[in-house]
C-alpha cells in the first residue's frame, strides 16, 4: 500500500542532490515544455499549453499516442475495433471537450447493471436501470423480498448525487483543504454522503444501509475495480476509488465512448497537432536533468531510428507512472513508497452471438450494462482474502459488458452484416501475479461467466481468420510490458483523495513533485486515475501560472 496509516498518499517528492552549475549540452533542441509520454491526459496537456502559444513536444515510446486509451483489432481477419485497454468513461469534464474542441460522443446506456443470482434453487437475476423504474423496482423485490433495499437505493445514491455536484466542480481548480471540501458538500446537504465515504470504510456504510448480499456487492464493486482492497480496509483506499467511480461530472454515469476508446486519443491527438503541438512517436525517454542549466531541464531520449537525442524545456510534464518519473530522475530518494502492483485481469472477446442465460434474461438487456459475476459482498471479502493469500480466487468476480449494444460502429461493414455479432468485455477483480499462469485465469474468469449460461460461451465466440477463437486476454504483467505500467497498477499508484493533505498544498493543482520544472501530468498525480485529462489539465494550468508570474516578475523588474 501507498500511503501512511491514515490512507493519505504522499506526492512525488525526489531528492536533489547539490550540484555544480551546469552549461547546457551543445546540440540541444530548446522547447519551452517536453512531455514525456503520449497518454490522454498528456496529450490534454499539450493541447492546452500549446494553445497558450507555448512551444510543445510529446514524446511517447510506443508507435501511437493515447496510452491505455487506444483501440485495437487483435482478431485476424475482422474488422472489430475493440478498447483495448480502457473501455468506459465517467471523469472527462465536459470542460476539457469544451476548451480543447473534441469531436467525441459519450453514449448512455440503458441499463447499468444485472447480477445473476441463483436464489432458492432457480436462477433469476437483479436488474438496476440507469434511469430507475418499475423493472428495476420488481427486481429489488424478487431478489430481497421487499421493497426496503430499493428504497434504501434510491436514498443512497441521492445522497451520492448530491456529494458529487459538490466535488466534480472542483476537480478543474487549485486544491482546497478538506474542511473547505467539507463545507461545499454539506452546502449542498451532502454531509450523510461526506461521512460515507470520508469518515469510514465505505463497507460500513453499506452494511447499514442493505440488507441483501448480491445489493451490498453491486455498490461496492465501485469501491474495488483497480484497487487490491476490501470494503472495510481501515486505509480507506477503496473509499478514494470508490468516490472517482461516483463522482465524475456531478453525476458519476459511466458512458460507452463511440468508435472505442482509441476515438477519445485519436480527437486529442487532433486537438494537439492542430494547436500546433509536436508529438514524437517512437521516442523513449532515457534520463530527465532537471538542472541543465540556465534554469532549464533536458531530457534525453532514443528516437525511432534508434538514436539518441537531447531536448531542453522550462518545463517537464511526466505523463508516466510516478514510480517511472522516479527512475528517469536518477533518483533514489523520492518518497514513493513500494513498488504499484495491480491485480485485474481484462478478456476481449467478439461473439456470433450473445449467449443465452440461465435465469431467462433477454441477454441485449442484461449484457448492455455491467453484468457482475460472483460479485456478492461476502464473494468479495472472500476473494479478496484469498487473493492477499497470494492464490486466485475461486470462484473468481468478475464484470462483463457489450459495447456493441450501445455503439456498433466499431465494426466493419463486413460484421455489421451480422446483426448477431457482439463484443464483450470482461474485467476480474482480485488475480494477484504469480497465482496462476494467464491461461489459468482465463480459464476460471469463463468458467465463472458459464455457471450461469444456457450454453457454453466457447459455442458464442467468433474465429478469426487462422480458425482461433476471438479472445485476447491482458493481465498486469501485459500492462507493464505494453504501457509501461508498473505493476500494472491501472491507476499508476494508489489513488489520492481530491483535497490538500497539508497546508503548503492548498491552492496548488496536486501536480507538484518537490522538483519546480518537473510536473506530473498523467495518472499518479492528485486526482488522477481513469480516462479523465484532469491531471493533465491541472499540470497545464500549473505550468501558465508559474510563466504568468515570471512575467509578471519580469514586467516589475524583481
Amino acid at each position: 500500500m501507498i500511503g501512511d496509516r491514515e490512507g493519505r498518499t504522499p506526492d512525488v517528492t525526489v531528492a536533489l542532490p547539490e550540484r555544480a552549475e551546469r552549461t547546457p549540452r551543445p546540440g540541444a533542441s530548446r522547447h519551452d515544455v517536453v512531455v514525456v509520454g503520449g497518454g490522454h491526459n498528456a496529450l490534454v496537456a499539450a493541447a492546452y499549453l500549446a494553445r497558450a502559444g507555448l512551444h510543445v513536444t510529446v514524446l511517447e515510446r510506443r508507435d501511437e499516442v493515447g496510452g491505455a486509451a487506444v483501440s485495437a483489432t487483435p482478431f485476424a481477419g475482422l474488422d472489430a475495433r475493440l478498447s483495448r485497454y480502457s473501455y468506459l468513461v465517467s471523469l472527462l469534464p465536459y470542460t476539457i471537450v469544451r476548451n480543447l474542441e473534441l469531436v467525441v460522443e459519450l453514449r448512455s446506456r440503458p441499463v447499468s447493471s444485472y447480477t445473476p443470482l441463483r436464489r432458492g434453487g432457480r436462477d433469476t437475476g437483479l436488474l438496476v436501470e440507469r434511469k430507475l423504474g418499475a423493472a428495476t423496482e420488481e427486481s429489488f423485490r424478487r431478489i430481497t423480498g421487499g421493497d426496503a433495499d430499493f428504497q434504501a437505493w434510491r436514498r443512497f445514491y441521492e445522497q451520492l448525487g448530491r456529494l458529487a455536484r459538490a466535488l466534480a466542480p472542483t476537480l478543474l481548480n487549485p486544491l482546497l483543504g478538506r474542511g473547505q471540501l467539507e463545507a461545499l458538500a454539506r452546502e449542498e446537504g451532502a454531509g450523510q454522503a461526506w461521512e460515507w465515504v470520508f469518515e469510514q470504510p465505505i463497507g460500513v456504510a453499506v452494511e447499514q444501509h442493505f440488507g441483501d448480499d448480491a445489493v451490498r456487492g453491486v455498490v461496492l464493486t465501485d469501491a474495488l475495480i483497480g484497487t487490491d482492497s476490501w470494503a472495510g480496509d481501515a486505509s480507506l483506499k477503496q473509499n478514494r476509488c470508490f468516490l472517482y467511480h461516483v463522482m465524475g461530472n456531478g453525476n458519476g454515469e459511466w458512458r460507452v465512448p463511440v468508435g472505442g476508446m482509441g476515438s477519445v486519443a485519436e480527437a486529442l491527438h487532433r486537438s494537439a497537432e492542430n494547436a500546433g503541438a509536436r508529438i514524437l512517436t517512437g521516442a523513449e525517454v532515457l534520463h530527465i536533468d532537471p538542472d541543465a542549466g540556465g534554469g532549464r531541464a533536458e531530457v534525453t531520449y532514443r528516437d525511432a531510428a534508434g538514436t539518441e537525442q537531447t531536448v531542453q524545456a522550462g518545463y517537464v510534464l511526466a505523463g508516466v507512472a510516478p514510480a517511472v518519473l522516479t527512475r528517469l530522475l536518477g533518483r533514489g530518494g523520492g518518497a514513493q513508497g513500494p513498488h504499484p502492483q495491480g491485480t485485474q485481469l481484462k478478456i476481449n472477446m467478439l461473439l456470433d452471438r450473445l449467449p443465452r442465460l440461465k435465469s431467462g434474461a433477454d441477454p441485449h438487456v442484461a449484457f448492455a450494462g455491467t453484468f457482475h459475476i460472483d460479485e456478492g459482498a461476502g464473494q468479495l471479502r472472500d476473494a479478496y482474502q484469498r487473493s492477499h493469500d497470494g492464490a486466485l480466487p475461486d470462484p473468481l468476480p468478475s464484470e462483463v459488458y457489450c459495447h456493441t449494444l450501445t455503439d456498433r460502429s466499431i465494426l466493419g461493414k463486413d460484421l455489421l452484416k451480422r446483426p448477431d455479432v457482439q463484443t464483450l468485455t470482461l474485467f476480474s477483480l482480485h488475480t494477484p501475479p504469480g497465482a496462476a499462469s494467464k491461461d489459468e485465469m482465463v480459464r476460471r474468469a469463463l468458467a465463472g461467466l458459464d455457471a450461469y449460461l444456457a450454453e457454453p460461451l466457447a459455442d458464442c465466440l467468433a474465429v478469426d481468420a487462422d480458425g482461433a477463437p476471438c479472445l485476447e486476454a491482458k493481465t498486469t504483467e501485459d500492462l507493464q510490458a505494453e504501457l509501461a505500467m508498473p505493476g500494472g497498477h491501472i491507476f499508476h499508484r494508489d489513488l489520492s483523495w481530491p483535497y490538500a493533505e497539508r497546508a503548503d498544498q492548498v491552492g496548488k493543482w496536486g501536480v507538484e513533485t518537490g522538483i519546480d520544472n518537473v510536473l506530473i501530468c498523467g495518472a499518479g498525480a492528485r486526482r488522477g486515475g481513469g480516462v479523465s485529462g484532469i491531471p493533465g489539465h491541472n499540470a497545464a494550468r500549473a505550468v501558465l501560472d508559474r510563466v504568468a508570474d515570471a512575467g509578471r516578475r519580469r514586467s516589475s523588474g524583481i
